[in-house]
């Protein structure tokens, strides 16, 4: 069996920097192979929800910890001067020891674009923008010295040293199966399939792995990843409440909790719901867990979840 990738987010809105912290130290000694943040300037709620900066908070976490991986999940490509993102996260990446894993992803609100002085352009400038700076990234990472003449993006003589700490490994997120999926299959090591997409998430390996084929790359080459809801309880019974509760809150953002590919109930429901997406082809989880504390949940699931598949 492949080795399996289990990622979970830390806490960052309405959280304190000590809250977050904590979470990602205790996730880190639970056993958990990767550490994640959402890349928003503003709450997704409202702009007045207090939420900590992506790569301020990526940049502490990789100086507090020591083993996990860190990422995000998603940085939206265009809400930053491209070069210079590159050259954070290559900062970053030394601080780090080699553990970052930068998410990329086009975006989708305006606000933290146009209230911050950058323009939002249309949806497929926007995946241009994506497409152009994942290719200046990997350049600024193993060239001496860049020039780049995109039509969104643009860099002249731009030097980023030192270097990443290790070649990171680029994730493009999202769900767009005619431009997103293509953009993936050419310049991503890592795919990660959005929440509320879990449950079409055979479809779009379907359309990842066509896109593969077309730019004559091994289906092999690259990792599927889901961003998924896990509620998990010790038995079934206590499970049910949870489910009902989460379809209640989250809506269809994180997918349909009582889906036929959500991970929810038992340890032992639990793995069988991490087993389907496996027999997809999908390796790699970026866990969300449901609860008001989301530790407790999470030693649940290191406890009884995370052995069988380690």
């Amino acid at each position: 069996m492949p080795a399996v990738h289990f990622g979970v987010t830390v806490p960052q809105i309405k959280r304190t920097w000590e809250e977050s912290r904590t979470a990602a130290l205790e996730f880190e000694a639970m056993g958990y192979d990767s550490l994640w943040v959402c890349d928003h300037l503003y709450g997704p709620q409202s702009p007045q929800l207090p939420i900590l900066e992506a790569w301020s908070l990526v940049s502490a976490l990789a100086a507090v910890t020591s083993r996990a991986e860190i990422g995000t999940l998603v940085t939206p490509a265009g809400m930053r001067n491209p070069a210079q993102l590159g050259k954070v996260i290559a900062t970053i990446d030394n601080i780090a020891g080699g553990r970052i894993i930068p998410g990329l992803g086009a975006g989708w609100m305006p606000r933290e674009f146009t209230d911050f002085g950058v323009p939002f352009l249309s949806t497929a400038e926007r995946l241009g923008q994506l497409r152009e700076t994942v290719q200046l990234l990997k350049r600024m990472w193993s060239e001496p010295e860049v020039t780049f003449e995109g039509k969104y993006v643009r860099a002249t003589n731009v030097v980023c040293e030192p270097k990443p700490a290790r070649k990171p490994p680029i994730l493009i997120g999202g769900a767009g199966e005619k431009v997103t999926l293509k953009i993936a299959a050419r310049e991503a090591d890592i795919w990660n399939n959005l929440a509320g997409h879990q449950g079409a998430l055979e479809r779009k390996i379907q359309a990842l792995n066509m896109h593969l084929d077309q730019a004559g790359r091994d289906r092999g080459s690259i990792v599927i990843s889901q961003q998924c809801l896990v509620t998990i309880a010790p038995d079934e019974e206590s499970a049910g409440p949870m489910v009902e509760t989460a379809r209640k809150i989250f809506g269809g953002h994180m997918g349909d909790p009582a889906g036929p590919m959500a991970i929810a109930g038992s340890p032992r429901r639990v793995r069988e719901q991490i087993q389907k997406h496996i027999d997809l082809g999908c390796t790699m989880f970026v866990m969300e867990f449901f609860g008001r504390s989301t530790l407790e949940p999470a030693q649940l699931f290191a406890e009884t979840v995370l052995p069988h598949f380690k």
